[in-house]
């Protein structure tokens, strides 16, 4: 099987030759971070603009030491998370009230609506995430909260 070769700024993505169903396996490979709605930088991989996908996104979260995203729900997608490095501590709930520790090894799973903060416990080393959702434009569907309001369910969507 040939692969066609495609090239963006943020990501280089490999196409098969369509097979008898006419679908492609599509490699993606990206090449560097960009900043999420959430602030923290992230590695495009299978997503809508990258694969086509429809219903699922996965992507590569770096949460920097020390570093944490600003409080968010995702409207209407669930999303698994995989741990791959380092220790986080999930603030959640109504008004992030509610925390769970997190660390490399750990399967998660986040349901939609529900508002969350990922922290780094960490000050000296990032910690690394691999996150799918049943959504293939994920990001359209995040809703920062103001940081001023610290998750109290005043929100806007970016």
């Amino acid at each position: 099987m040939s692969m066609a070769t495609l090239t963006s700024p943020f990501t280089s993505m490999q196409a098969s030759t369509p097979g008898p169903s006419g679908a492609e396996v599509i490699v993606v490979r990206p090449k560097a971070e960009i900043m999420s709605r959430q602030s923290l930088p992230f590695f495009v991989g299978v997503s809508q603009a990258t694969t086509g996908a429809r219903g699922i996104s996965m992507n590569m979260v770096v949460i920097p030491p020390a570093g944490a995203a600003e409080p968010h729900s995702h409207r209407g997608y669930e999303t698994a998370i995989y741990v791959m490095k380092g220790e986080i501590m999930v603030r959640h709930g109504e008004g992030l009230r509610d925390t769970t520790f997190i660390q490399a090894g750990d399967f998660v799973f986040m349901p939609a609506y529900m508002p969350h903060s990922p922290v780094n416990v960490s000050s000296t080393e990032p910690a690394l995430c691999i996150v799918a959702r049943n959504d293939a434009n994920e990001q359209e569907n995040v809703e920062v909260f103001h940081s001023h309001t610290h998750g109290e369910g005043h929100s806007h969507s970016h």
